[in-house]
């Protein structure tokens, strides 16, 4: 999977600057958040678009649980993993240390950033083949492995065919500042953890607990 290359090198270079940097450079820099914000919009707009021209019988409850599995901060964390985007950010000392490098939702915002910065530099054409080249081409493979059922309902109809009680969800950690908080989350039958999963709200982060937890399940 290769980058696609920027006309211009300062935005490009903004798209992987997070925001723990700019406490430790004097350099009047701007962090990819703004990417971010941007990026996350044209994403959820194109895949939208395809699938909703693409499925055309599902109803809205189907179509929004498709692009929530394409779009969830594991997809994204997975996908930037493969282009190798964690090689090329610039974090604080502290946030290295820390393993901000292969960090879930720094990655995933990251790809969003990216998504934003090739709106800007090329249009939304070269955004909407991006996103169709490395994203939607995966759909029917993200759908067969996770399936268009709410994982939680999946993980607590296999857990209650062999226990009585239903899983629990609890907050491991909370990070991040009120507008752009990332939630770590595990899922526990009889107080023991069976998976954890991340996500920017506790809905999205209990949803991968869940799903972790069926794959491991079924492994």
């Amino acid at each position: 999977m290769k980058l696609p290359e920027f006309k211009n090198k300062k935005l490009f270079d903004q798209v992987f600057i997070h925001r723990s940097y700019l406490n430790e450079t004097k350099d009047m820099l701007e962090s990819n958040e703004r990417l971010e914000f941007l990026g996350d919009s044209i994403l959820s707009l194109v895949v939208s678009a395809h699938i909703f021209d693409k499925y055309k019988t599902s109803k809205e409850g189907q179509l929004t649980s498709i692009r929530s599995v394409l779009t969830n901060t594991e997809t994204l964390y997975e996908i930037s993993k493969e282009l190798g985007l964690g090689e090329l950010l610039k974090l604080s000392r502290g946030e290295e240390a820390g393993g901000g490098r292969s960090n879930k939702t720094i990655l995933a915002n990251t790809l969003e950033a990216l998504i934003g910065g090739i709106y800007l530099d090329q249009g939304i054409d070269a955004a909407k083949k991006f996103i169709e080249e490395n994203i939607i081409s995966r759909t029917e493979k993200i759908i067969e492995a996770q399936g268009l059922k709410d994982p939680k309902s999946s993980l607590q109809e296999k857990i209650q065919e062999t226990h009585r009680e239903s899983p629990v969800y609890k907050v491991i950690k909370e990070e991040g500042p009120d507008h752009d908080k990332s939630y770590t989350i595990g899922v526990y039958i009889d107080e023991k953890l069976l998976a954890e999963g991340v996500g920017k709200s506790k809905q999205e982060a209990e949803k991968s607990a869940a799903r972790n937890a069926l794959q491991k399940m079924l492994k």
